[in-house]
């Protein structure tokens, strides 16, 4: 059975490949799995696991600590060495994917790759239920989702002839899986861990990527066989013109500047979570309700300005020039201050009344910080596959994750001084650091844009988000 044979012969999901929507309940299950496990992480470090007497249980921690607080210097303050924690967990996970690549491409192949990283991943969940394998568990967890994430997504790709306009529409199908995990997750994993034990909503999460890995296996008789292993491969080193130079340092110029943009939407799983569940007034016809939940508003919220966007800018482009991706990324960034811009207006108004922040000032954030997400992460993942030449495109997409790993990084670091200045000021440090990256990339837009145009760059097409 051929990748051309799959791609025309069988139409049983929705036109598409009866592999696809194995691979989308899979991802769907995983995703669920991973942000359960997320949405939890930072609540449980503050108020169980780091506290006395379970982190003197933590096997290895003292070393571990110290690391931490050789790095990031977070003091003796629980909640800033959990954004510490947090931000070196989450920013390996945008690392791991390339060792994922590399297992895959040239010794085990994409199924038992992906297979050994869902086993690792639920080893990780299950490993949370106890204090004394918490560093193991997330070991586990940053090694199973470099080496589920980019091949699963990969196999999506080979479903399809080089030529099958459906490609796209499979993505799509794709990442609705992925925001059907997003929004459940909280809501079970998310409530089991903060209503009955947190262990309870860490199985659940593990009991989630068994059911991934049940239905990926079900699956993968439809799928196509993997390519050969590329044992000892050396690749000719490609030539770029000078053109193609100047667009490539363009584009690895361009890096901290999305790191700086996406701060305010990757703080939502840590300082976010931690300043709301202390200072927001989360309470519903007289019961509080968990502070998840706000995960599953914010996806929500997401998916439906991801499809509004879409729709607006192609209303848009019939009467107006639509921008282009540095102009959408400037838009994005200057709405991502003023989505955090309404969290300082809440958390302002808190302190000067000695109340609780109103929930509606968090609602205006996920809307007009989802507003943001819609114009940045797709836009700018759209933009680097299409400007990267031919010959390092898939080099140049590796780069481009990157920022997503210093990101992460930076916002463990900014979430240690949560506790060192009021909320307000916080939210305000967040909103001056989007701000600078709104201002470069309108510089960058009206100086630098035809280095990125189609007609410079060859037009390539956009990939689809893995």
């Amino acid at each position: 059975m051929t990748t051309t044979t799959v791609a025309v012969g069988d139409k049983a999901f929705f036109g598409h490949p009866k592999a696809l929507g194995y691979l989308a309940f899979t991802e769907a299950w995983e995703r669920f799995s991973y942000y359960g496990m997320q949405s939890l992480l930072v609540l449980y470090m503050t108020k169980t696991l780091l506290l006395t007497p379970h982190v003197e249980n933590i096997a290895g921690f003292v070393v571990f600590e110290q690391l931490i607080q050789a790095v990031y210097r977070p003091g003796a303050s629980t909640q800033a060495v959990a954004s510490a924690i947090f931000g070196l967990y989450t920013s390996l996970v945008y690392l791991t994917p390339i060792l994922g690549g590399i297992l895959a491409d040239r010794l085990l192949g994409k199924t038992r790759t992906i297979v050994l990283g869902g086993l690792l991943m639920a080893a990780g969940h299950f490993l949370m239920a106890f204090d004394v394998s918490f560093l193991l568990a997330l070991l586990c967890l940053v090694l199973g989702t470099g080496c589920f994430k980019g091949n699963i997504a990969g196999q999506v790709g080979s479903l399809y002839a080089d030529k099958d306009l459906r490609r796209a529409d499979a993505f799509q199908i794709f990442y609705l899986g992925i925001n059907a995990g997003v929004i459940a997750a909280p809501l079970i994993a998310g409530t089991l861990g903060e209503r009955v034990g947190w262990h309870y909503g860490f199985g659940v999460a593990g009991v989630g990527m068994l059911i991934a890995l049940v239905i990926y296996l079900a699956g993968r008789r439809h799928l196509p066989p993997d390519p050969p292993l590329r044992r000892g491969e050396t690749a000719a080193k490609p030539k770029l013109t000078s053109q193609e130079k100047r667009t490539v340092l363009l584009l690895i110029l361009l890096l901290p500047v999305l790191t700086a943009s996406v701060l305010c939407n990757q703080q939502i799983f840590n300082a976010y979570l931690v300043w709301a569940d202390r200072s927001v007034d989360l309470n519903f016809m007289g019961e509080k309700v968990p502070t998840t939940w706000l995960i599953t508003l914010d996806a929500v919220v997401s998916v439906s300005f991801l499809a509004g966007m879409v729709v607006f800018w192609r209303v848009w482009a019939t009467r107006f020039k639509e921008p282009d991706e540095i102009g959408k990324l400037t838009i994005g960034a200057f709405i991502s201050v003023t989505g955090v811009l309404s969290l300082a207006a809440g958390a302002l108004i808190a302190e000067a009344t000695g109340g609780q922040v109103n929930i509606w000032w968090c609602v205006l954030f996920h809307i007009l910080n989802s507003i943001a997400f819609a114009n940045m992460l797709p836009v700018s993942l759209a933009l680097y596959a299409r400007a990267a030449p031919t010959a390092i495109t898939g080099t140049i997409i590796g780069i481009y994750y990157l920022h997503l790993f210093a990101g992460n990084q930076t916002v463990g670091i900014l979430g240690t001084f949560l506790e060192r200045m009021p909320a307000s000021q916080f939210w305000l440090m967040h909103a001056a650091i989007a701000g600078g990256a709104a201002v470069v990339f309108l510089v960058v837009g009206r100086f630098f844009a035809n280095w990125l145009s189609h007609e410079n760059t060859g037009g390539q097409p956009a990939a689809q988000p893995a």
